[in-house]
């Protein structure tokens, strides 16, 4: 599968490298609105440099369009695409609203064409084996999940933090446990939420003052259609080293399963019986790596070269983007919000 990345920005450094490493995929170029950037990573990766997203997409040899744009240029770019005749494959969210994220599932099969978004870390070894365990109900069934999003603060590392405080740690990182959760049970159909601004005011590594314009701290609760309920927090001001961290908790009737980090594939995963202390679980294939970034793409242009199913689908990209709008507007109400849209959960990987 031939695949051109738009946006040449802080992830697309990682994409690349792992890109190359599958002989499934063929990275063929790059466009970014900085010309010199898509020259850079044309000359370091291999691939054209593109002059105008115009002239990537009108090259036949291009199938698949990997979108790493900055959040609010995702519609518009997967809208593009789709309509001259590319597969696609965005980061995350699809799109800022959830009519928009509609709007796009909805033109990929006007036009025969797959679509799918991050994240993708629900597909790693620790997540998967996570998984199985809820799924062969070793866990009993699974009444309350907790979730953390401990995500420090962007501008300590982030060359451009402003994007990401204008949108906020939900839209950001939120949706990595998101994704895996409704994964695992399927759709949530109400949540309610609160939001609050903890620092405001943040300055970058090179010394410029900025605000912040979304809340930074959230809090969510959510309840899957299909029975257990989820708390989330999720923040741009703690550190993930704190003892929460950045993982998951399973509670069932027969005990619980707490899953270290909803992003590295090598997570430490423990399970205790009710009331009983926690013991490591060992993965159900070994990795040392924390994360594949090109293991949704794989699976991606494997399932559209074989005809079957993608375990990454734009509907389900688009539920948990109405997550999303139903959680800011929960925040602003005060009032609980129901949600209507379906997908079908993706089948676990062949090895799990």
């Amino acid at each position: 599968m031939k695949l051109a990345i738009v946006g040449c920005g802080n992830i697309a450094g990682p994409y690349s490298k792992d890109i190359r490493k599958h002989p499934e995929l063929e990275l063929v170029g790059f466009y970014d609105v900085d010309i010199s950037r898509a020259q850079t990573f044309a000359a370091e990766h291999g691939g054209k440099a593109y002059d105008s997203l115009s002239a990537l997409l009108a090259d036949p040899q291009v199938e698949l369009v990997v979108n790493l744009t900055i959040f609010d240029a995702h519609y518009e770019v997967v809208k593009r695409a789709l309509e001259a005749g590319k597969h696609v494959y965005s980061e995350k969210p699809l799109a800022l609203e959830y009519a928009q994220a509609q709007e796009l599932v909805e033109l990929a099969k006007t036009k025969g064409l797959r679509l799918a978004g991050a994240p993708i870390t629900f597909l790693g070894e620790a997540q998967q084996t996570a998984m199985r365990m809820v799924r062969e109900g070793q866990l009993g069934p699974v009444r309350m999940v907790y979730a953390e999003v401990n995500h420090g603060r962007i501008e300590s590392w982030h060359p451009n933090p402003a994007p990401f405080y204008a949108v906020g740690p939900m839209l950001d990182v939120g949706v990595y446990p998101l994704a895996l959760t409704t994964a695992l049970f399927g759709p949530v159909r109400r949540l309610t939420a609160f939001a609050k601004t903890l620092f405001p005011h943040r300055v970058t590594k090179d010394g410029q003052a900025f605000t912040v314009e979304a809340p930074d701290f959230y809090v969510v609760n959510l309840e899957f259609a299909s029975g257990p309920l989820m708390r989330l927090t999720s923040n741009f001001y703690i550190s993930s080293k704190t003892l929460q961290g950045e993982g998951i908790e399973f509670h069932g009737d027969k005990g619980s399963l707490h899953l270290h980090s909803w992003f590295a594939a090598n997570s430490g995963l423990e399970y205790a019986e009710f009331g009983g202390a926690y013991a490591p679980v060992p993965l159900v294939r070994p990795t040392d790596s924390g994360i594949d970034w090109a293991r949704g793409l794989v699976d991606f242009a494997g399932a559209i070269a074989e005809g079957r199913p993608s375990r990454l689908t734009g509907e389900h990209a688009a539920h948990v983007v109405e997550i999303l709008e139903a959680t800011n507007e929960s925040a602003r109400s005060g009032k609980t919000v129901e949600l209507r849209s379906e997908f079908t959960p993706p089948a676990p990987m062949d090895w799990a």
